[in-house]
Parts: structure tokens; sequence; C-alpha cells
């Protein structure tokens, strides 16, 4: 854009194109990253389980996903009776949409980021609740029970975990002082590009991430497409190209929160060599997708490794030890920084009450698991059988 100005272009005619570039840019990438993420979690997951996954549909099944998608496309579009046409049709809009505005705000590299707002950390907050209302949406507009109640998890479980998500993100943005994406990755360039916050403040990254599994419905968060519970979820009623999109959404989602995540625990394009005249710039970009695949390829761990909890934990979990740790957390934090404390002494601080509030979880959720495996054994005991067990008529 300064280009196109400083060539004489008048600046409304500048920033029309550089806005036209970056939505044809973010319209071609994002499809792109999501064959890549489908095709990913089929293998991995696939690994985990000892199958082989895809391997019909090109090399190594590389190209699956896009006869899924082929498949997709010639499936007929069904609007169910009695729905409500506008709500029905424009959630699956609303959630692709609502993905794609989060990649204008999060960097590739030193320079090579959409928008660079002064605000970038609460545009991800408030525009990563519009899978909320999509959802939501789709589940009213279905005519269906099972679609509706599975809108109202989403209400239930994306809004409650936000608080603790929220929370964690204010921690880093209280230390850096700036919410900009760029700066913060900026201040983590210290020891060759290895001062990470996720090494100052591991308790804020860990829940950080418990936190993105929810809000991206990951396992073990799954609870709004349960198939055991609900059917499909709130998806139940689509087929073909709008089933789709949901899917699209949910896996853009996931790798949105691993990169934001990367951005502000792991010190974004920042590593050795980031500096170099020529390779500096590719190196950036590098480390950058390297951190974010690698925090996707954890989520994908997560979804192999662990069952899906049930809705009462999933809340309890969330109120009970989520929101507290959490405001512990920021409370213990704007203590120390507004103490006059000398730069060094605020981090060993601020690393202290991370290490505490890991430990306190960690301990909160052992208890907890405890508590409910001694809850399952009584329930289960031969004396609870007694009665209910009815003799055989001969």
């Amino acid at each position: 854009m300064t280009a196109l100005v400083g060539a004489g272009v008048p600046e409304w005619i500048a920033t029309a194109i550089a806005l036209l570039v970056g939505v044809t840019a973010i319209g071609l990438v994002a499809p792109l990253i999501a064959l890549i993420l489908v095709w990913l979690l089929r293998k991995v997951i696939s690994r985990i389980q000892d199958r082989i996954g895809p391997n019909r549909v090109g090399r190594f099944g590389l190209l699956q996903t896009i006869a899924d998608i082929v498949k997709l496309l010639s499936k007929e579009g069904i609007n169910p009776s009695r729905a409500d046409f506008m709500a029905y049709n424009l959630a699956p809009i609303l959630s692709v949409f609502g993905v794609l505005l989060l990649f204008a705000v999060v960097p590739v590299t030193r320079g090579l980021i959409g928008v660079d707002i002064n605000v970038g950390v609460l545009y991800i907050v408030a525009l990563g609740s519009i899978g909320i209302m999509a959802a939501l949406m789709a589940g009213w507009g279905s005519n269906n029970k099972y679609a509706l109640l599975s809108g109202f998890r989403v209400v239930a479980q994306l809004l409650s975990y936000e608080i603790p998500l929220v929370l964690s993100m204010l921690a880093v943005v209280l230390y850096a002082g700036t919410m900009r994406f760029g700066e913060l990755a900026e201040q983590q360039g210290n020891f060759l590009g290895l001062g990470w916050y996720v090494f100052l403040m591991p308790g804020a990254a860990l829940i950080f991430f418990v936190c993105a599994l929810a809000e991206s419905e990951q396992t073990p968060f799954d609870l709004l497409e349960a198939e055991s519970e609900l059917i499909a979820g709130f998806h139940i009623e689509y087929s073909g190209m709008r089933f789709a999109m949901f899917f699209l959404a949910q896996f853009l989602g996931g790798f949105v929160f691993a990169w934001v995540g990367a951005a502000m625990f792991l010190g974004g394009w920042q590593g050795p060599g980031v500096d170099l005249p020529g390779i500096g710039g590719f190196l950036a970009a590098g480390y950058m997708m390297i951190k974010t695949f690698a925090i996707y390829l954890l989520m994908i761990w997560v979804r192999g490794t662990f069952p899906r909890l049930r809705v009462d934990q999933m809340m309890s979990f969330c109120w009970k030890i989520l929101v507290p740790l959490t405001v512990g957390l920021i409370s213990w934090q704007m203590v120390v920084q507004v103490l006059d404390l000398p730069t060094p002494v605020i981090a060993v601080l601020v690393l202290v009450g991370n290490l505490l509030v890991m430990g306190i979880g960690l301990y909160a959720v052992g208890r907890a698991i405890r508590q409910e495996g001694f809850r399952t054994k009584r329930a289960f005991t031969p004396d609870s059988l007694i009665g209910t067990v009815q003799p055989v008529a001969e």
C-alpha cells in the first residue's frame, strides 16, 4: 500500500487494492490449509488407532479430501420442512465467515500480516464468538430437537470457556503491555529468538491450550456433536456443501487457535537466524508454521487419546477449576506488576505464580478424577444391584 501511494496512486484506491489482495489471498490459502488439516487429522488419528488411514486416492491418500469435496458437491441440498429458512441457510456461511476474519490479524512473519491493529488480541476474542451464533442459528433453524439441544450446549460450553481463555491471553497482554501480535512476537526475540512466554507463563499457556480445545470443539470437549447423545449435533439436518462448511470452520478454527498460541506463547516467527539477510524472512515464516502445526498436532494427539467428557464434568472443570485458577493468576500478576520492582524480579514472580497455578490445577484435576472413580465404584457395588435383577419366570 505504501508503495502504491508513493507511486502517485490515490490513498483510497491503494487501500481498496490492498484489501482486495488480502481478501483474495485469505480466500485461496484458507481452503488449502483446510485440505492439509483434514488429511493430517485422518492420517495421525489412524496411526494412533493402529490403522492405515486414507491411502486410495492419490499417493499417501493426499487427494482423498478433494474426492470427498467432489462427493459433497454432488449431494442434494435439502431444506427441512418447517425450518427457519433464513437462519438455516445463513448459519454455515456465518460460521466460515467468522473464522476467515480471524486470519487478518495473526502474523506470518515480520511485516507479513493482514492488519497489524493495536487491539489484535481483542479482535480475536470479539470475532471468535461469531461461531457461537452460527451454531445456535443452525440448531434453532433446523427445526430438530437434537440440533436445538446441541445449540444450547454451544452457548453453555463456548461462553463458559471463553472466560479462562480471555484471562489466559490477558496474562500475556499485561506482561507485554501490548495487544499487537507483531509486538508480542518481537518481545520474545531474546536468547537467540528463544525467549518465549511459554517458559515464563507455563500456567497461562496450558490453560490457553485447554480452552482452545474447548473453543474449537475438539475432543474431549466435542459435546456439541456427541453421536451417542445428539446423533450428529447442530448440523444433523445439513447435507452437501452446507454440511462441509461447518467442518471447514471447525478445522480452520482449531488452526487459528494454534496460530494465535504460537504467536503469543512460542515467539511467533522468532528463532535462530531470523535476522540474517536474504534467508531470514524464509526462516521466520518457517518457524511460524512449524510452531503452529506443532500445536495443532498436539491437539490431534489429545483428540485421539482422551475420551469425551460428560456435560457436567465439562462445566465443572471450567467453573470449579479453570476460572478460579485464571482469576487467581491474573490477580497475582496485577499485584506483582503494580509494585515498583526490577524487570527480572517481576519475571521471576510471574513464573512462580504460574508454577503455583499449574501445581494447584494438576492437584485439583487429580482429586476430581479420584472422586469420580470412587463414585463410579459406589454406584456399581453388588449391594446397589440388589432388587434390580428380576427373577426369570419358569
